[in-house]
Formats: structure tokens, C-alpha cells, sequence
């Protein structure tokens, strides 16, 4: 097609083909990955412009490392990639996350209840200590188990069960606070 840009061929999974370009693949990965890695991003930031920035940066370190992400798992590569970056950001900046009364998606009319309800996690979940966010979000968000979040930070498995603990036991208070 003269002058028009078509998609890359991939499989029906939408995972690129082997003898697809570098640049070909990458596109395709981003296109996939994309809405899920700035899901991950605005629940661990919870500023869409952070949120976004976060992203391009993780898309900018995937694609220097390419060959070796597209190997294993790029999705998780990507993943990871964004939680260190998030990580670097918290010991540098060492601010406390601050959401506004905006969601971040726009809601349905149908679906308020959900939306509200999903809100008020999110401003919940922006009320823990960033260590026990992290291992809330990677464990019951993410559906990482024990042992995978504990090498996604860093930490011990010991780490993840006390923060997780904590964490939980928080969100339950905060969570019952705000029903009554």
C-alpha cells in the first residue's frame, strides 16, 4: 500500500512472527502491552502524567534491550522494568503518592457502583507506606505469587508476608472506616 502504513504481521495472539523486523515486533508488543503496563503504572503511581512518563521510559528500556526481553516474556520484562524504574523514582523523590478526586479512567453510567468502589481502593491503597503498596499491588493486583514479588523488589518472601499482612490489616480498617 503506497504511502499508508500497515499493521505488523503477527499470530493470532497478536505475538509478533520470527521473521518479523525488530521495529515490527516492538510495535506490536506496545500496541498489546501498552493499556496493561499503564494500568500497572497508574496503580502504583496514581498520576496519569506519571503514570504515562513511567511508561514511555519502561518502552524506551525494553526496546534497548529487545532481543532479550522478546526471548522470555516481554510483557513481564516490561513489567519489571516499570517497577524498578517506579522503585528508582520512590528513593530518589521519596514523596508520598497524592491522587486527586479524578479517576483516571472516564466511567459509564451503567457501571458507578464499580467505579466508585474501585476509586475508593485506589485512594485507599494511596494511605499505605509505599513498601506495603508495592507488595499489595504486585500480589493482589498483579496475581504475583509470594515468592515472585519478593524477587520483582528485592526482598525477602519473609518481607512480602509481614508488609503484605500489614497491609491487608490496614485496608480493612480504612476500607470499614469509610462504608459506616
Amino acid at each position: 500500500m503506497r504511502g499508508g502504513r500497515t499493521s505488523a504481521p503477527s499470530d493470532a495472539v497478536g505475538h509478533p512472527r520470527a521473521g518479523d523486523g525488530r521495529d515490527q515486533q516492538f510495535e506490536v508488543f506496545v500496541a498489546d502491552a501498552g493499556p496493561y503496563l499503564l494500568r500497572v503504572a497508574l496503580l502504583l503511581c496514581g498520576d496519569r502524567a506519571h503514570a504515562e512518563d513511567l511508561v514511555q521510559a519502561t518502552f524506551e528500556r525494553t526496546y534497548r534491550s529487545w532481543e532479550r526481553a522478546r526471548i522470555a516474556d516481554p510483557r513481564a520484562y516490561a513489567r519489571k522494568v516499570l517497577v524498578n524504574l517506579r522503585i528508582d523514582r520512590w528513593r530518589t523523590t521519596r514523596q508520598e503518592l497524592l491522587l486527586t478526586d479524578t479517576l483516571p479512567e472516564h466511567a459509564t453510567p451503567g457501571h458507578a457502583d464499580a467505579v466508585n468502589d474501585r476509586n475508593e481502593v485506589v485512594r485507599v491503597l494511596a494511605e499505605l507506606p509505599a513498601a506495603q503498596r508495592r507488595v499489595v499491588v504486585l500480589r493482589h493486583l498483579l496475581d504475583l505469587t509470594e515468592a515472585q514479588t519478593a524477587a520483582e523488589l528485592g526482598v525477602s518472601v519473609g518481607t512480602v508476608k509481614s508488609h503484605n499482612a500489614r497491609a491487608l490489616a490496614r485496608l480493612r480498617t480504612l476500607l470499614g472506616e469509610g462504608r459506616s
